[in-house]
């Protein structure tokens, strides 16, 4: 009997010692098939991303291309704009210390117009980014709203979508309307403002009427 217990206790201790082995055997296991359930994981997202990340960059370059267009038509050049651009830099009248991208519109190699980058910094909600195109002879070809946080319902009447007030640029400029009236209506200019709203249509007209101030200082630089 004796015999019996001192057997069955030493094959008791001999389970108790293989029991931290076994467990840490199994904890490595669970640990390596997390880790490859993580490698493929992360090799799928970088395979996803690197096989979007084309269409991507395409999607925006069209979605900038049909922005660029709607200032100036692409009946009135015939020259690729992409192509064709220039960094340039004013934080005064550009409004962004760094460099902006011009595009040059040219047809038969003669200048057509040029689209300005530049930013309203002094919009209700921070800054207002513009396309603002310049024909040749120093007319406003239109102006576009690209991103903005202005207030919905109130500041955003300056996208397209929302409102036609953006297009009551065209055809304007430095010198009509006069320097004095580049300024909205509660000003004392000639622009109108929104219902409720005025600092956002104001933070606009000026940066509108700064851009054309930089075209009339740069003009020869812009299309060299």
């Amino acid at each position: 009997m004796a015999i019996k217990q001192t057997k069955g206790k030493l094959s008791n201790d001999h389970d108790l010692t293989q029991y931290p082995m076994k467990l840490a055997q199994h904890m490595i296991t669970t640990a390596v098939i997390l880790a490859g359930f993580a490698i493929a994981g992360t090799g799928l997202v970088a395979f996803t991303y690197k096989a979007t990340q084309g269409k991507i960059a395409e999607a925006e370059r069209d979605a900038l291309l049909r922005s660029l267009h709607s200032v100036v038509k692409p009946e009135k050049h015939d020259n690729q704009l992409f192509a064709d651009l220039k960094l340039v830099t004013s934080p005064r009248l550009l409004g962004s210390e760094k460099p902006m991208p011009a595009f040059r519109a040219r047809k038969n190699g003669e200048p057509v117009a040029v689209i300005l980058t530049a930013i309203a910094p002094d919009g209700y909600n921070g800054d207002i980014k513009l396309l603002i195109g310049i024909n040749y002879d120093g007319t406003l070809s239109g102006v576009r709203v690209l991103t903005h946080r202005e207030t919905p319902g109130l500041g955003d009447d300056i996208e397209m979508r929302r409102s036609d007030w953006i297009l009551g640029f065209n055809g304007h400029s430095m010198e009509n309307p006069s320097h004095k009236q580049w300024k909205v209506k509660r000003d004392g200019g000639y622009f109108d403002q929104f219902t409720g709203a005025t600092i956002t249509p104001r933070a606009v007209v000026k940066a509108v009427h700064n851009a054309l101030q930089y075209y009339a200082q740069h003009k020869d630089e812009l299309f060299q």
